[in-house]
């Protein structure tokens, strides 16, 4: 495994593969946990190449948010990824990404309103630009991202068919803890109470799809049954329950055909997001 900080050795590297080999592309921001081995394995099962880009964003950060607090351990991450059969690690600088006078930015409208791009203005313009530059280094053939993000994921493909980007967007299962927990780098920031309280977030999601399963399609009640379930532990601050389509991230009044049932909720200092996708 080779790791590279530098867009230029970055591209060139690669190059040497086209066009007989397939590049397949993991994008994190590091703090790498089972989630993100997942999407390796589902990149390396699809490719001949894989690479794993490691970048704390700061453009997809507002104010007032964990960008300090993210955590960060590159040699952790260099091991994790090499064990898990990276072939290369993209670890660039901020100058590379944001050179001085950087001022182009890119962003997909309809779909970023709702859920994550209500309540977090600007991190979708953040993630999207980011990804568009890291997807005009790499060049991959495919990129994988996990459902825990799934507006994120979402977003992602709307944005390379608008611009006519040649690569495969492929959206992997939502990796778990034991307890249902979706695995996420900011996990670690849960103190020993937050993190008993915080599966109560799929639980509800859980009761939620059983709720459907059983012929339950009126998102208001839906959503209310899982603000009542996760807002039972004091601990755990709802920031959104949203049902939306899955084409426009509309927000739905009926349940008809497939749909995101999404979660976005707050304790203490971290951010916990979660959702199941529902097929009528």
């Amino acid at each position: 495994m080779q790791t590279i900080t530098t867009i230029k050795e970055m591209s060139g590297r690669l190059e040497a593969f086209r066009p007989e080999k397939r590049i397949g592309f993991v994008p994190t921001m590091g703090w790498l946990h089972e989630g993100h081995l997942r999407l390796l394995k589902t990149a390396k099962s699809l490719s001949d190449v894989t690479v794993l880009s490691i970048y704390v964003n700061p453009s997809q950060f507002g104010p007032g948010e964990d960008y300090s607090l993210y955590p960060r351990d590159v040699e952790r991450d260099h091991r994790l990824a090499e064990e898990a059969g990276a072939d290369f690690i993209f670890l660039p600088p901020d100058e590379e990404m944001y050179p001085p006078g950087y001022q182009t930015w890119v962003s997909v409208d309809e779909l970023t309103r709702h859920l994550c791009g209500a309540s977090r203005p600007g991190h979708f313009r953040g993630v999207t630009t980011v990804v568009t530059k890291l997807f005009n280094i790499v060049r991959p053939h495919l990129a994988v991202f996990g459902q825990k993000d799934a507006q994120q994921a979402l977003v992602i493909k709307r944005m390379v068919y608008d611009l006519n980007i040649d690569v495969d967007i492929v959206m992997a299962p939502t990796v778990r803890e034991k307890d249902g927990l979706a695995v996420s780098s900011r996990n670690k920031n849960l103190t020993p109470d937050q993190r008993r309280a915080a599966p109560l977030i799929y639980q509800a999601l859980q009761k939620c799809s059983k709720s459907i399963q059983q012929g339950n399609r009126d998102c208001a009640r839906l959503k209310k049954m899982v603000r009542d379930m996760i807002t039972d532990n004091p601990l755990l601050q709802i920031d959104y329950v949203e049902c939306v389509d899955l084409d426009r991230m509309q927000p739905l009044r009926h349940i008809s055909a497939s749909a995101l049932i999404a979660v976005a909720v707050r304790t203490g200092t971290v951010r916990l997001v979660d959702n199941i996708i529902v097929d009528i």
